[in-house]
């Protein structure tokens, strides 16, 4: 691991500012591991972030990133995407940042099938700016918002960027390190648009809240509840109530944005209609 942190961080940025006990690191350690197996130049890297706990990873990390604005991680990444090809575009992103002031980019990305790939880091929670609850809050959370508990029902991202158009799809938690590991390396290298979730634990915004015990604890839950899809489909409706499937969860194939995109500036070119 300390070859890895001399090869992928940028000297003079650690330690990190995450809370104790906080899952963020482990899942930017799971990013930069699956970069490693895959024998990626770090220059051929491009690590775009919004605003958020998790978004703070691209400062830590030394490939070529950027921080942009709240929600607005995946129109950078696109554009990156757009005029570099060549490069691996990865967007780390939260639970807020991505699906709701983010939640329009998102789901359009997706419908484009631009080859991106988006780590969520799902801590149920608006970590860094108070504790409010988020699009992935389940329901009857506390949050800084909702003292007496959330009454809305949360999205399941991965069925939302299903049902938008994403070709690979996939979740894993901090517990489930190697796992996590490897579904990132398989979504970098899937030609598409690539969407991993990665549940963490934020034991200081929601887990105070909710009084769900310090972060072992917190890992322990994700040990206990999270299960992998073949085994998953195999339970009936009520042993899978409080679970949920972990691994690829689809994967599909679909003409990539930038490629098909070419076709019409080579159209264009020829000065063909």
């Amino acid at each position: 691991m300390e070859q890895i942190i001399e090869k992928y961080f940028r000297p003079g940025r650690l330690p990190h500012i995450w809370c104790p006990g906080c899952g963020n690191g482990i899942v930017t350690g799971a990013i930069v591991k699956a970069i490693d197996k895959l024998a990626i130049e770090k220059d051929d890297v491009a690590v775009v972030s919004g605003i958020g706990c998790s978004s703070r990873a691209s400062g830590y990390l030394d490939f070529n990133t950027v921080h942009s604005a709240h929600g607005r991680a995946l129109p950078v990444a696109t554009g990156i995407k757009l005029a570099e090809p060549r490069l691996k575009v990865i967007v780390v992103t939260g639970d807020g940042d991505a699906t709701a002031i983010g939640g329009n980019h998102f789901i359009h990305a997706a419908r484009r099938n631009i080859d991106v790939t988006v780590v969520l880091y799902n801590n149920n929670i608006y970590g860094m700016t108070g504790g409010q609850y988020s699009p992935l809050t389940p329901t009857n959370s506390k949050a800084t918002t909702a003292q007496y508990g959330t009454v809305d029902r949360p999205f399941d991202v991965t069925e939302l960027a299903k049902g938008a158009g994403a070709t690979y799809i996939a979740r894993s938690t901090t517990f489930h390190t190697q796992l996590l590991v490897d579904v990132i390396a398989q979504g970098i290298e899937h030609e598409g648009f690539s969407i991993i979730e990665a549940i963490t634990a934020c034991p200081i915004s929601y887990g105070r809240q909710n009084k769900l015990g310090a972060a072992p604890n917190m890992m322990k839950w994700q040990k206990d509840h999270g299960i992998m899809l073949a085994a998953y489909n195999k339970l009936t409706n009520d042993q899978t109530e409080d679970k949920f499937p972990i691994g690829i969860l689809y994967k599909a194939p679909a003409p990539e944005y930038t490629a098909e995109y070419d076709k019409v500036i080579a159209k264009a070119q020829k000065g063909a209609k």
